[in-house]
């Protein structure tokens, strides 16, 4: 994706910030509480759950009643539209996250039931451990036979064979056995296989450590019973701005006892839980809706669909002001020529008018910072760019039309859709005047590699994918530079909330407390920083790590830590205890988001690769890097 989000703040007179406030608090928000409730309540509701996604529809059909409901009525509507968009994208991520998290523990479960000790395994089988041992061994080799054929049929007699990592071999050799397991009736095989899959696909002649096996299926026990309190996690409610739902908690727990400690827990935590005091943002999906002009005074201002008698003056960082005049300037270009651009070229894609809660006494929209996001679309910054985006929509446009022509016999509809799109498609190839800059053209085979970790938040490898050889190298130390200094200084503010947190929950305290934005300006700094890198050395995209097994990745580290550390499991488990506190976790998500709005504005690719849980950081960036470019030449 090309598209970015700016932001600026909307200064108003008070009267139209009530009149806002009045409307997306008073109306929209418990419009968007009553959807999210009724479509909890719906007969099908349980069918949408196993399935992990609803009917888009159905949303639509459930707000249709509400439009005349005394509760809702008197919005505009723009402000339903956005309702809609909004319970549709929190239920659609609801779905598909309790899909991922049923998914996860089945195959846990499943796993589980696998998991048996040396000693259940002979038992079972009715034979020895080492004739136990002697079955997997050829079952190892039958794998093996079977996917070293496989692989030659693949690439070909005369094509060059490719390394493969121990950590890529183990993995298909579990696949090839799980898959196997549930297909094979012998009791003797299954336990075999139950045996290599525990044992890492490889067949142990050291004897199992009943206290070690014993922890390790209480770990898988445990994940399981945190998988099932998560597939029960609360249904999306919306936000409760009076506060209700937390008195009548506090009354029930001031009148009552509570009958056990789940029961406690629940109480305490729907207390301690600081709940939004701003309403949900409302979304203008096209540029159409959003109006800009200048004031008397030159300021740029803003005028929403629904809202056209308030106006809003924009207040936004200077790095972002030739994003706003330029929503201006392609507004009064189409205005001038009598609508002979077509608005989908605007630079501007959408909108969302937002309040930033803030601390303070006196009315909430006088307190809190009302804001509007923008999504733009970086191409159509330039001559080049803009001919790209619309060489992408006329190719769409003119097969859309080519299909509609093919159905035959149009009606008055289908002709008039027809005459839309070929008006659409003149006005498209009428572009806006755009400064010319050439766009990025990078080496294909040439990536970096981004590794992130516990100690080290980011690790740079920039490869060639064609041969497997590391141009180059980049700690964190020389991506930083002279900024070194502020990455402890950040650990230290990390380290001093989470003491000032602990000492909150064991006064049963709200502990919630906000962070400074050293951490966002040190993502920044990495993220230029890696950009420029590659444009140094030309590369045609960066390699980022999925963030599904970053848990695992910081887990493996600690825990290699901890066992350089003392081979008593005591003090490793002091040590890694004392690791995490002194180092803390790094916002992951937010870092990437970071670069890769970065390399957006360059014009680089960003690709996903899954990143090797051990080795150093150095090594797991440049196995980054190579499996990214090994996966292309796969699809």
């Amino acid at each position: 994706m090309s598209q970015i989000t700016i932001q600026c703040r909307l200064v108003a007179s008070e009267s139209s910030r009530h009149q806002l406030w009045k409307l997306m608090a008073e109306l929209n928000t418990p419009l968007i509480n009553e959807l999210l409730r009724q479509v909890s309540q719906h007969p099908e509701f349980e069918t949408w759950r196993q399935k992990g996604k609803h009917p888009t529809s159905i949303v639509k059909e459930l707000c249709e009643p509400l439009k005349t409901d005394p509760r809702f009525i008197g919005q505009p509507g723009r402000f339903y539209t956005s309702a809609i968009a909004l319970v549709n994208y929190i239920y659609k991520s609801w779905f598909a996250l309790m899909k991922r998290l049923q998914y996860q523990l089945e195959g846990k479960i499943r796993w589980l039931e696998m998991l048996n000790s040396d000693v259940e395994l002979v038992e079972s089988s009715g034979v020895s451990l080492d004739s136990l041992r002697t079955k997997a061994t050829k079952i190892l080799a039958q794998l093996v036979l079977v996917d070293t054929a496989e692989t030659q049929s693949t690439n070909g007699k005369k094509a060059k064979k490719r390394k493969k990592s121990q950590n890529s071999d183990s993995k298909s050799l579990s696949k090839n056995l799980f898959e196997s397991y549930p297909k094979t009736e012998d009791n003797l095989t299954r336990c075999a296989i139950s045996y290599l899959l525990k044992n890492g696909c490889k067949v142990n002649d050291k004897e199992e450590d009943a206290k070690k096996f014993a922890q390790r299926r209480r770990k898988l026990e445990i994940q399981i019973e945190r998988l099932r309190e998560q597939l029960e996690t609360r249904i999306p409610k919306g936000r409760d701005l009076t506060s209700a739902k937390w008195l009548e908690t506090l009354v029930i727990a001031t009148h009552n006892v509570p009958t056990n400690e789940a029961e406690a827990k629940s109480w305490q935590d729907s207390l301690l839980r600081q709940s939004s005091k701003v309403p949900f943002p409302v979304a203008y999906e096209t540029s159409e809706d959003i109006t800009w002009f200048k004031n008397q005074f030159g300021r740029i201002c803003v005028k929403f669909n629904g809202l056209s008698e308030h106006s809003f003056q924009v207040y936004c960082d200077f790095r972002h002001l030739h994003w706003f005049q330029r929503f201006l300037e392609d507004q009064q270009i189409k205005k001038n020529s009598k609508n002979q651009h077509s608005s989908s070229l605007f630079t501007l894609r959408s909108g969302r008018i937002a309040w930033q809660e803030e601390e303070g006494k006196g009315d909430p929209w006088n307190v809190n910072r009302l804001t509007l996001y923008c999504s733009v679309d970086t191409r159509l910054w330039t001559t080049e760019g803009t001919n790209q985006v619309r060489e992408e929509k006329a190719e769409e446009i003119a097969k859309n039309i080519t299909n509609t022509k093919a159905k035959g016999d149009l009606n008055e509809k289908q002709q008039a859709h027809i005459k839309r799109k070929n008006s659409t498609l003149d006005r498209i190839n009428n572009p806006f005047p755009r400064p010319t800059k050439p766009l990025y053209k990078g080496q294909s085979h040439i990536l970096v590699g981004v590794s992130l970790g516990l100690e080290k938040p980011a690790t740079l490898a920039v490869v060639d994918g064609t041969t497997g050889q590391v141009i180059t190298y980049r700690s964190i130390r020389q991506l930083l530079g002279d900024n070194y200094k502020l990455l402890n200084r950040q650990r230290q503010q990390k380290h001093f909330l989470s003491h000032q947190r602990q000492i909150a929950q064991m006064l049963a305290a709200p502990n919630q407390f906000g962070e400074s934005e050293l951490g966002e300006y040190i993502d920044r700094l990495l993220a230029k920083e890696i950009i420029a890198i590659a444009q140094t050395y030309s590369a045609g995209s960066i390699v980022l790590p999925k963030l599904d097994n970053m848990r695992e990745q910081v887990q493996s580290e600690v825990q290699a830590k901890a066992e350089q550390k003392s081979d008593l499991i005591k003090v490793q488990q002091k040590y890694a205890k004392q690791y995490r506190v002194s180092v803390h976790q790094w916002s992951y998500g937010r870092l990437m988001a970071n670069i890769h709005s970065s390399a957006v504005k360059a014009g680089i690719v960003i690709e996903e690769s899954k990143q090797p849980i051990r080795g150093s950081p150095q090594e797991k960036a440049k196995e980054l890097a190579i499996a990214a470019y090994h996966s292309r030449k796969i699809n």
